[in-house]
């Protein structure tokens, strides 16, 4: 069978350059839909450089919002054109050592577009935080996931579309809609067709048996087998491999996870991979959260290469040669054209974007 043809079948593969919006005309101030609808686009302080990359995809200017913080600390914000009637979608990225101020800000800016009459305001979370705060892991936690949908549900918003969340039962911590978009199908691609990493020679690995189901669908997605490690947790960000299960040896191991933050699991997970016969051993992740050293980590280790996306801002300075970063604006513009036309979302991946 012809590369292209198995390229075609692969599920959720269709979100190519060709198929996202591309500009056409004079770029306008917003989108029109029927005599009345008009979508608009904001951007949070978190990540600027995303929303303009989503923007020129949609081939629209940013809206205008004045955002500041005040000498004591408090926000302040106020959009400075009309939104009234308009279909609002705010990109914030909730991320690093500012997390919580980041927080605030999207609330915010929800209150102020619900006040200002918008007629339906979306924020767009491709990095969802505390995510991994989903459940009880101890006595007297908290479930901090839920408390944030809830936060989210009683600042106005209508709907939230995040990308790639831990776990799948946030998405029922809401009463409102979510969009769960995922950056599987980009990194098939990336390893197809970049790397020319399928077929028998490579096994796709999950680093745990909760990602199991995705590690599944990634290795159909690259023709590949799979295998799964199993770790453990000795204390917070800290992981230990304990055994390999399925078949590596002679092959290119290739880890695919939803976070990375210190880059203990991958740098642990290479090792073990390496030890059982694996030629060579990349990783991808959609968020790469990278704190203090752990892009030295990476660099310092085994692993041949580690792709990530754009969900949060990564700093160029220090970022190593093996580290890839890939947009996802692409994904994000097609999806907000769908949800601003009431248009299937889960087309854009063939109805392959559940993932749990």
């Amino acid at each position: 069978m012809e590369s292209g043809t198995t390229e075609l079948s692969l599920p959720g593969l269709g979100v190519t350059p060709e198929h996202t919006p591309q500009p056409h005309g004079e770029r306008g101030r917003w989108i029109e839909r029927g005599p009345s609808g008009k979508l608009m686009l904001f951007s949070g302080r978190s990540h600027p450089v995303l929303a303009q990359r989503i923007a020129d995809q949609l081939n629209i200017e940013l809206g205008d919002v004045k955002l500041k913080t005040f000498a004591n600390g408090e926000t302040y914000c106020r959009y400075r054109e009309s939104i009234r009637g308009a279909d609002v979608f705010i990109v914030q990225a909730c991320h690093g050592r500012l997390t919580n101020d980041f927080l605030l800000e999207l609330m915010i800016m929800i209150q102020g577009a619900k006040l200002a009459s918008a007629n339906r305001i979306t924020a767009v979370m491709p990095w969802f935080p505390y995510s991994r705060q989903d459940k009880k892991s101890s006595p007297r936690e908290p479930i901090t996931a839920k408390l944030l949908a809830d936060v989210l549900d009683a600042a106005g918003v209508d709907r939230v579309l995040t990308m790639d969340l831990h776990a799948g039962q946030i998405q029922g911590f809401f009463r409102i809609p979510v969009d769960h978009m995922t950056a599987l199908p980009l990194f098939a691609r990336y390893y197809r067709e970049t790397l020319g990493l399928h077929g028998d020679g490579v096994v796709a690995v999950s680093p745990d048996p909760g990602r199991a189901k995705m590690a599944t669908k990634f290795a159909q997605m690259l023709d590949a087998d799979f295998a799964l490690m199993n770790k453990q947790r000795p204390a917070h960000d800290v992981a230990s491999v304990t055994e390999v299960v399925g078949d590596v040896r002679g092959k290119v191991a290739i880890m695919s996870d939803d976070i990375i933050v210190t880059g203990g699991t991958l740098v642990a997970g290479a090792k073990a991979l390496l030890d059982a016969g694996a030629t060579a051993v990349y990783a991808c992740a959609t968020h790469g959260l990278f704190p203090d050293d752990a892009l030295e980590k990476l660099a310092g280790s085994t692993l041949a290469g580690v792709a990530v996306t754009d969900t949060v801002p990564i700093a160029e300075l220090n970022r190593p040669d093996k580290l890839t970063v890939l947009t996802i604006s692409g994904i994000l513009a097609e999806t907000i054209e769908n949800v601003f036309s009431d248009e299937s979302v889960s087309a854009i991946f063939a109805g392959e974007n559940q993932l749990f």
